[in-house]
């Protein structure tokens, strides 16, 4: 199994698509910072990313300090720093004004409807809700705007005529339609990085641009299909047809850390997340994740989470539950 599909694997992600929209020009709507909505898009969540599906028609995105983007019919945006942005028709218009988010989104998907009259535009809004570790891992050096083509690629294709499916279903008396649409919305978030990883040039940097470089992607590979093995510099250079000089600079200037340092940085990850999603004993947890003894596995765990691990399982827990209630 690849690194991203390992990652994404392992670690609990939810995702929605809360506004099916159709806008005729003129038309300027507003998206606020994804930090400012996550209690009302995802309760409890650690880090929410919005994007963006164009189904018909074409608009434009801004962004503060960066010129205006046209978008078109398949084209999906994401924002991985939950940046405001505005969705208009043309760029400089002012956004509607009325309409609050809480009121949006009482209903998933809400239909939006408004606009001038003119040429129409449909897109429909999604967020993907995650650990925030997992967000400053896979989105690490990644543009404020990532924009990639679905209808480039089959899977794209296919889920573009699922999510129109699933809107249409959602509007109808038959149960489970949010439930698919909460699907799509995972699976389209991670079409777009996957299309974004094949569209990738030269100088850029980041965990996906690891994945898919020559020589720290086998590194990569290799770390997550066996996180509790002792691995040594020289053993992961050798897995990965490389030297260790080599593999250490590319790595350090692909993923911003050393391969030991990640590999402890993943680890931690696995950890956590049996912590919250299993009753195993620390001992067989630490076992788990590569560690011979509790005490290791604890200080290594205080230093990235800031706890003890069992103490970091009680806090989690209780604040499900408080989510929950």
């Amino acid at each position: 199994m690849d690194a991203l599909s390992e990652t994404l694997r392992v670690v609990r992600l939810v995702g929605a698509i809360f506004i099916n929209a159709r806008f005729t020009a003129p038309w300027c709507y507003q998206s606020p910072r994804a930090d400012t909505v996550a209690p009302l898009l995802e309760p409890g969540a650690e880090r929410v990313v919005i994007f963006h599906l164009i189904t018909e028609g074409e608009c434009h995105v801004e962004l503060a300090g960066q010129p205006p983007v046209r978008l078109v019919a398949g084209d999906a945006v994401v924002f991985p720093q939950g940046d405001a942005h505005r969705m208009c028709s043309q760029p400089g218009l002012p956004p509607a004004s009325g309409g609050r988010l809480d009121a949006v989104l009482a209903r998933r998907p809400r239909q939006l409807s408004y606009g001038g009259g003119g040429a129409p535009t449909r897109l429909v809004c999604g967020y993907l809700a995650c650990d925030a570790r997992l967000a400053g891992l896979v989105l690490a050096g990644l543009p404020a705007l990532v924009r990639v083509n679905v209808r480039g690629s089959n899977a794209g294709a296919w889920l573009e005529a699922s999510v129109r499916y699933a809107l249409a279903e959602a509007r109808s008396p038959r149960p489970g339609g949010a439930g698919v649409l909460a699907k799509l919305s995972e699976v389209l978030f991670i079409e777009v990085l996957r299309l974004y990883m094949n569209e990738q040039g030269e100088g850029r940097t980041g965990w996906l641009a690891g994945v898919g470089d020559r020589v720290v992607g086998p590194a990569l590979k290799a770390l997550h299909k066996s996180p509790a093995h002792a691995w040594t510099l020289e053993e992961l250079a050798r897995t990965a047809g490389s030297s260790r000089s080599v593999l250490a600079e590319r790595f350090q200037q692909l993923v911003g850390s050393s391969p030991m340092q990640y590999l402890t940085q993943w680890r931690m990850l696995l950890a956590a997340n049996l912590l919250v999603r299993s009753n195993a004993p620390l001992a067989s947890i630490a076992e788990d994740v590569g560690y011979q003894t509790d005490t290791a596995f604890s200080r290594a765990f205080r230093r990235e989470y800031g706890a003890p691990p069992a103490a970091w399982r009680r806090s989690r827990l209780a604040r499900a539950e408080v989510v929950a209630a």
